[in-house]
């Protein structure tokens, strides 16, 4: 298992967002074309028209340009999740609707680009610090919606709640994360119903 990378460094140089979204929009466009793993800092200056230098005043490696797409995406997703979350009324479907749409999401946005990928698989195995923010918010929303349903009624209340948020949180994970979603590709159809129904039998009062 490869241990977690430290927390990634803030940006060089002047905050300017313009020009830090103009090089991550090609830095996307020829990582998806390339690949991630095979393009240096180098290969990025020359196809942008910026010089190698030039980067390095907003980003301090070719990981730190990474993190920033990795995390767009994961903002992608996290919106999304929580748009179909609030729509629903009562935990119980909350919940349904969480498992659901973090599949669904998960699947489009992984699976609609193969070498944008590339990037998704580093930051899981390396623990970037944007899948880190990303697993802790999701383990947040998570374990507001179990509270809500314990002051509700709809779950149980005996159980340590961050007990009962980790616990479902591990069994949302092969969903969540890039490198075990590729070896769940055949159940993704059955499996948000069938596991949020399991979940939700477990919470029941």
């Amino acid at each position: 298992m490869t241990k977690a990378t430290t927390r990634s460094t803030p940006a060089r140089g002047p905050a300017d967002h313009e020009v830090r979204d103009q090089i991550s929009a090609a830095a996307t466009e020829h990582f998806s074309r390339y690949g991630y793993e095979k393009t240096t800092v180098s290969d990025l200056a020359k196809a942008i028209g910026f010089s190698k230098a030039y980067i390095y005043k907003f980003f301090d490696s070719k990981q730190a340009i990474g993190e920033m797409i990795c995390a767009n995406c994961l903002r992608e997703i996290e919106s999304e999740v929580r748009a179909a979350v609030d729509e629903a009324e009562r935990p119980p479907e909350k919940l349904r609707r969480m498992f659901k749409t973090i599949v669904e999401a998960s699947l489009r946005l992984f699976s609609r680009d193969r070498k944008l990928y590339e990037i998704a698989t580093s930051a899981a195995t390396e623990r970037w610090q944007a899948t880190l923010d990303y697993e802790e918010r999701i383990r947040k929303l998570l374990q507001d919606i179990l509270q809500e349903g314990r002051q509700t009624g709809d779950f149980e209340r005996k159980t340590p709640i961050d007990e009962t948020a980790m616990a479902i949180y591990l069994v949302m994970r092969p969903y969540l994360n890039p490198l075990l979603l590729q070896h769940s590709f055949d159940y993704t159809d059955d499996a948000p119903a069938q596991l949020s129904s399991l979940v939700l039998r477990s919470l029941s009062p």
